[in-house]
């Protein structure tokens, strides 16, 4: 037994013990960094043609009232009435001693007049060379030289609980610094186009309007990200906040500067996760990859052999843990180049060899689908009909069964099958109308796990099918 006299003795022990380990670990010193790293950070002054409103939301009417005085005793002047010319803010960087910065293209979309201000007090007109909406990005040039720089970083082996730092003028207030950790890597925030090509950075840095476009360092004093979105709910930092990635950075910053737009790799596939029915139906051990639901008609997933119902596994020698993950690899790939793509199909891996595409600024391409068909699946607890030739048309397949009916309770109910759904594929089956619909109903065998392929709403579905013993 441990008498209550001991107990201060065991805990001074244990201390003793833990001390030097805790001693180890010093805190992270960020002096040096802000030191070398702040003479090349910039502040971005952003004019609008009168009567237009900035796209950026951080316009200086929405810096609180007792802010708005500390700018008007600085000599800033908030923007003027409506009629007048407005302005917004943000940050930047220089990457070259010749004049180069990066910052966020919403910063500076749409500008009538950029204006970049260093920390020394010096001002530059800056010459926006080109702009990449798709990742944020815009590469930005001044009339100067031998001005100071950082390095982005290149290995790309920034980790989750690595300290970060970042520079920039949140509400305007000139090169404030914040700390934090890296949270989370490869985040994906599709935009509302639906496009997905960034895998962002999670940190929880403090980031406010401001920040944007700014740098985000490493304990090296490399730059490992921009600075770009927050989430919140009041304006302010809440402790998420999102950087596009340095990988991410250098590829956009090279094309921007070399030909002043950006063109990236496309594959021509519509794409969903895979859930664990849907794994075991592919015969999968776990959830994994990108499951194929839709081909661009002529695209380079479709000449390079992909169907609908694979499951992409690897791609370029990457793997790809979930279909989110798919993006960022393509994107990052160079057009016309060949790579191995390793997938799952008819559960059995398979690898094949695929020519990426090109995807330009510019350029939307929108994979259209849906279908309609009839019959008695009695097993999966569907009642299906045929498809008309005008529905068929406008969903631009050649065949499917249109779900009329789904039995309560039914193996087709508890997968989430829908009223209005059309099935196009039963397992690694086509299903053109009713008979081939039948004929692959009654292949299926008790305890059988299979994926379903259906058009909602005129998007590609898979849904897994478990049938009961």
């Amino acid at each position: 037994m441990i008498s209550r006299r001991t107990l201060p003795t065991l805990f001074i022990l244990c201390l003793t013990l833990v001390a030097p380990g805790l001693a180890a670990q010093s805190p992270p010193e960020f002096r040096d960094i802000v030191k070398s790293g702040s003479p090349a950070v910039v502040k971005i002054i952003v004019q609008y043609p009168p009567g237009r409103s900035a796209r950026n939301p951080h316009e200086m009417e929405e810096i609180p009232e007792y802010l708005r005085r500390f700018f008007e005793f600085r000599g800033e002047q908030p923007p003027m009435p409506q009629q007048r010319q407005r302005m917004s803010m943000g940050s930047g960087f220089i990457i070259s001693d010749d004049g180069y910065i990066v910052t966020n293209n919403h910063v500076v979309e749409g500008a009538d007049n950029v204006l970049v201000r260093m920390i020394d007090r010096r001002e530059f007109e800056a010459e926006v060379v080109g702009t990449d909406p798709r990742s944020d990005l815009a590469l930005l040039r001044v009339d100067a030289s031998g001005l100071p720089s950082l390095r982005i970083e290149s290995s790309d082996k920034l980790e989750v609980g690595e300290w970060v730092l970042a520079i920039g003028s949140p509400f305007g207030l000139d090169y404030s610094v914040t700390a934090g950790i890296v949270s989370a890597m490869g985040r994906s925030l599709p935009t509302e186009e639906g496009e997905n090509y960034v895998p962002f950075v999670q940190t929880d840095v403090a980031i406010n309007p401001g920040n944007s476009g700014g740098p985000l360092f490493n304990l090296k004093g490399e730059v490992v990200g921009v600075n770009s979105q927050i989430f919140t709910r009041s304006g302010g930092s809440i402790g998420l906040s999102f950087a596009i990635p340095a990988s991410v950075v250098r590829n956009v910053v090279a094309q921007l500067k070399d030909s002043g737009r950006v063109t990236r790799g496309w594959l021509g596939v519509t794409i969903q996760d895979v859930d664990k029915t849907l794994a075991e139906s592919f015969g999968l051990d776990r959830p994994q990859g990108a499951l194929v639901a839709q081909l661009a008609e002529g695209g380079p997933a479709a000449k390079g052999g992909l169907q609908p119902g694979d499951v992409i596994l690897r791609f370029a020698g990457k793997d790809i843990p979930t279909s989110a993950e798919l993006p960022h690899v393509v994107g990052l790939t160079a057009p016309d180049t060949t790579v191995p793509v390793e997938i799952m199909r008819d559960r059995k891996r398979k690898t094949l060899r695929v020519k990426v595409g090109g995807l330009d600024a510019d350029d939307s391409y929108a994979l259209n689908n849906e279908n309609t068909a009839q019959d008695r699946g009695g097993r999966l607890g569907i009642l299906v009909e045929d498809a008309g030739a005008e529905a068929l048309e406008r969903f631009g397949v050649a065949g499917g069964v249109l779900v009329r009916q789904v039995a309560p309770g039914s193996v087709a109910a508890e997968a989430g099958v829908l009223p209005g759904d059309v099935i196009t594929m039963l397992g690694s089956s086509p299903v053109k109308d009713v008979a081939a619909f039948e004929r692959a109903v009654s292949r299926l065998s008790a305890g059988d796990s299979i994926p379903l392929r259906l058009i909602r709403r005129g998007a590609p579905l898979f849904i897994g099918l478990k049938l009961r013993d």
